[in-house]
């Protein structure tokens, strides 16, 4: 088993709602570490990565905070590919969702440098793929697919090098209900494969996860960027921008489980968790109940 590296990134200065800056702390509190050393891993958690803090400052340009959120993705980025580098399996809590920028560029950047097919699954109840024409907040946690595409400020875009990080048909959407109306025009034009709540509902979750998983084998590098609000906010109630009508836990704990089942999970993302909003702590005892899962625990009878 390889080494799973904890990366801490407390900021929130790409959302709308303060709080997600204390999600790593949280996932620790709940037990994160020890939870993944049960399931027989080596864990090193490297501690909090160092970055601005969030000014509250109103849009400028288009955006709210773009220093601040490419410094915190530089960061995330090297700390990234550092452990990628080592062979290790990175873990990055969050923070909010723009955060992805970052790590999901250090891995684009080591699989292409060794010739590995990359597959990225997006769970979220939002897009997350407005550009700088279409942002109607300048927040840039409503961006990071737009930008690992190539569609947003350079120093975003180009942290994989010359080039967007992904194409579209590396990354695939799940628990989508969430969408503004250029969103939608934006992932249709580029050809984004989406499972909305609507094909989950019609075709259940073991068929959805079976068609976004059809590509994956052990010779893919799977990434898995999870935003805690992809949940319904009846057993997640922790997050900034909550929208009924997510999937179960039941739904999500088989997420889990048939990722772990593919044998391809290289790096992961858990973030828009939001101590600020939760009750008891209860949505970081549930993100670590599913990190378990998806590290290989069953909650089913079997070995």
């Amino acid at each position: 088993m390889p080494v799973l590296t904890l990366i801490g990134a407390p900021t929130d200065v790409g959302a709308s709602v303060l709080g997600a800056s204390m999600g790593p702390d949280a996932l620790r509190i709940a037990g994160i570490a020890r939870a993944l050393r049960e399931r027989g891993f080596a864990v090193r958690d490297i501690g909090n990565l160092a970055g601005p803090g969030n000014p509250q400052d109103a849009p400028s340009e288009g955006f709210r905070h773009l220093a601040e959120v490419v410094a915190w993705n530089q960061a995330v980025f090297a700390a990234t590919h550092a452990a990628l580098e080592a062979g290790e399996l990175p873990l990055l809590m969050g923070g909010d969702h723009c955060l992805a920028i970052g790590s999901i560029s250090a891995v684009a950047r080591h699989c292409r440098a060794r010739g590995k097919r990359l597959k990225v699954l997006w769970f979220d109840a939002h897009a997350d793929a407005n550009t700088p024409d279409t942002t109607p907040s300048g927040n840039l946690h409503g961006m990071p697919v737009a930008c690992l595409l190539g569609q947003g400020p350079q120093a975003l875009t180009q942290l994989a090098g010359s080039g967007p990080a992904l194409h579209a048909g590396e990354i695939a959407q799940v628990g989508v209900r969430s969408v503004d109306p250029n969103e939608k025009r934006f992932v249709g034009e580029h050809g984004i494969e989406v499972f909305d709540m609507r094909t989950i509902d019609e075709l259940g979750m073991r068929a959805v996860m079976q068609a976004a998983l059809k590509d994956v084998d052990r010779d893919t590098h799977l990434h898995v960027s999870f935003d805690m609000d992809c949940l319904d906010p009846s057993v997640a109630p922790g997050v900034g921008t909550a929208v009924r009508g997510g999937p179960t836990y039941r739904e999500t704990q088989l997420c889990m489980e048939m990722l772990a089942d593919s044998g391809a999970l290289g790096s992961a993302d858990l973030v828009e968790l939001n101590p600020a909003l939760d009750v008891r702590n209860q949505t970081a005892e549930l993100a670590v109940d599913l990190l378990e899962s998806l590290f290989g625990k069953s909650t089913l009878m079997r070995m």
